[in-house]
């Protein structure tokens, strides 16, 4: 599910970049530099997640922050050029050869994205009231040569600097309020929305995972934790309760409304980014793409093409599973 949330809304159908909703993306969960953020009201540089747990002596938190790293495919290499040169074997390759109608074709310039994750593991709940626990974003910028069908691309990256702070407030014997800051400090050299956006943690969320403390639900706390979950104050995050029904030891704090143990139909034959659509329709939108439109795809974002080529090996059985289907969501009268 914490993946699903991670690509909501990175691409759209018709997955095509050059599409205009395509071509201004990373619209959900930005976390931006502060000083592009304090310039440019709705562009947040600050998320701030705070979630209620039961806990006894010695009861700890993991705490994960995720989020998307902006990739800019055909960056000029020393010489000031886009670099796309052919494929050889060697320590550099990272993937294999493509056969087919893209073979030796050239990647366009665009953006793709990275996955990123900071942990800070087993925090213990008892301390963090009075010793809260901090930690950088340091990620370093950098290039990489990536291969596409038989040719080397040049990507690269803009460095990424911020903190994350976790501390806790005791609110009673057993009861603490959690509370996760993500601050982006990444320099901004001024410039265009674009500029900024290869500086933003994308679709940040945080995970907050207690093997053996529980989280109270936030949508529908007990009465009298009511008050206390009221107090609550999150900022570009909306926590839920994750996993099985009836579990609460995970919580998810997502750039999205969702409700507590929100789960993926399993009937989904994979991601297509849009969560608010029907896979069906969306499949079949694929399918009816033209040539022209396809190869597109293909010389594109590699999480498109997967797209393009899962929805293209799915048998007559597979679309009618994505017909529809009648369930109960809620308990026996």
């Amino acid at each position: 599910m914490a993946q699903a949330v991670l690509y909501e809304g990175y691409l759209l159908w018709p997955y095509r970049e050059s599409s205009l909703k395509n071509r201004h993306r990373w619209t959900i969960g930005g976390v931006h530099p502060e000083a592009y953020g304090r310039a440019h009201d709705g562009n947040p540089w600050r998320m701030r997640t705070e979630c209620l747990v039961e806990a006894e002596p010695g009861d700890t938190v993991d705490v994960r922050v995720r989020f998307l790293h902006v990739v800019t495919r055909g960056v000029p290499d020393k010489d000031g050029l886009e670099q796309d040169v052919p494929e050889q074997d060697g320590p550099e390759r990272d993937g294999p050869e493509r056969d087919g109608p893209d073979a030796g074709a050239r990647r366009p310039s665009g953006e793709e994205a990275q996955e990123r994750e900071l942990s800070m593991p087993g925090l213990l709940l008892e301390e963090l009231p009075h010793d809260p626990v901090r930690t950088t974003i340091d990620i370093p910028a950098g290039r990489q040569r990536r291969p596409h069908a038989g040719a080397v691309t040049l990507c690269g990256w803009e460095a990424l600097s911020g903190r994350i702070e976790v501390s806790a407030q005791s609110l009673r014997p057993g009861l603490f309020r959690v509370a996760v800051e993500v601050v982006n400090t990444t320099p901004w050299p001024g410039g265009a929305r674009g500029d900024a956006m290869r500086r933003t943690l994308v679709s940040a969320h945080t995970v907050l995972y207690a093997p053996r403390a529980r989280f109270v639900s936030l949508m529908d706390p007990p009465d009298d934790l009511r008050e206390h979950a009221e107090g609550c104050r999150n900022e570009g995050v909306w926590p839920v309760l994750a996993g099985p029904e009836g579990d609460r030891h995970t919580v998810l704090a997502a750039p999205i409304i969702l409700y507590d143990h929100p789960q993926i139909a399993p009937e989904s034959p994979g991601d297509l980014f849009d969560a608010t659509e029907i896979d069906q329709l969306l499949t079949l939108g694929v399918l009816a793409l033209s040539d022209q439109e396809q190869q597109e795809i293909r010389e594109g974002d590699p999480r498109a093409r997967e797209i393009l080529d899962r929805c293209a090996a799915l048998t007559p059985d597979d679309l009618m599973r994505l017909h529809g289907l009648m369930r109960r969501t809620g308990p026996r009268a």
